[in-house]
């Protein structure tokens, strides 16, 4: 059994390449973009490792090195405080990315269950879930978010309730067009005429199908959320200083951009390439799980 072990073990490991081969043969953007993505979530992760002085992402202060320019020993140079720019952006990746996560865990939480009823039932129920979705899409998520943080205590937890209250109904007009569908497909009849409860139809037969579009549209979602994020810290209404959110990072540097570029540009980068990141991760998932796309493709 136990001279099996290896081969096995390299059996499986030569099929999981493959497969990851034909996916990028397949669909080139979900291999660059889930590259790239798991990059960043890799050196996120690893930045307490990998930063160079890890007190610099929190209250450390060193006057004498304030506002020193990129070199070997701080390869992003410093900002007003002396603070080592490169280890502040790698742990701004671990306030922004977790900022997104859970605003689209938030939103799938509402907007999925909400969705889901209302595209079954239908009828009052319908009517009533969707004018209240209608209320919340009548305004540009953006302004939305930005009304909703500035009646708030500036704050990390304040950016993720503002969008989470503007991203939810996304999720609700997706599900419920998805659950209509689903309802009323032969097999959810049958099902239903043969006495099976309303529960299990749900989340036996209806929720199943309707999670592809979920995960379609959470991939893609990642980025706007990151970019809505950073525009409130930038604004002030989202994290505050010392905590090292990108959009922070620009909005404390944004004073001294004519001499010390540095202060905005390799923040600014972060946000930048992890937007382009999930974005391509969003695209490609489109392309590989959309139907109408694999049709296409054939």
């Amino acid at each position: 059994m136990s001279a099996t072990a290896p081969a096995r073990a390299s059996a499986l490991a030569t099929r999981t390449l493959w497969r990851a081969g034909s996916m990028a043969r397949r669909s080139p953007l979900l291999a660059a973009g889930g590259a790239l993505a798991f990059a960043i979530v890799v050196v996120t992760l690893a930045a307490p490792l990998i930063a160079p002085y890890p007190a610099d992402a929190g209250t450390a202060t060193h006057p004498a090195q304030a506002l020193l320019a990129p070199s070997a020993a701080h390869l992003f140079g410093t900002d007003e405080v002396g603070r080592d720019l490169f280890t502040r952006v790698l742990y701004g990746g671990r306030v922004s990315l977790p900022i997104a996560a859970i605003v689209l865990f938030g939103s799938c939480l509402i907007g999925v269950p909400l969705g889901l009823i209302a595209g079954y039932f239908g009828g009052w129920i319908d009517e009533v879930v969707m004018r209240v979705t209608d209320v919340f899409l009548a305004f540009p998520p953006l302004l939305l978010s930005l009304a909703l943080a500035a009646v708030l205590t500036p704050s990390v937890k304040t950016a993720v309730i503002a969008i989470t209250a503007t991203w939810w109904p996304w999720y609700v007009r997706l599900i419920r067009g998805q659950a209509r569908a689903v309802g009323a497909s032969s097999y959810v009849e049958t099902a239903r005429l043969l006495g099976v409860s309303t529960p299990r139809l749900l989340f036996r037969h209806v929720l199943p199908n309707c999670l592809t579009a979920v995960v379609v549209q959470v991939s893609q979602d990642l980025g706007g959320v990151i970019l809505t994020a950073a525009t409130l810290s930038f604004l002030g209404l989202g994290a505050q200083g010392p905590t090292p959110e990108w959009g922070t990072l620009v909005s404390e540097g944004q004073d001294y951009f004519p001499t010390q570029w540095w202060l905005v540009t390799f923040p600014g980068l972060a946000i930048l390439i992890a937007a382009f990141a999930f974005n391509l991760l969003g695209d490609g998932t489109r392309d590989m799980l959309d139907p109408k796309a694999q049709v296409r493709r054939r």
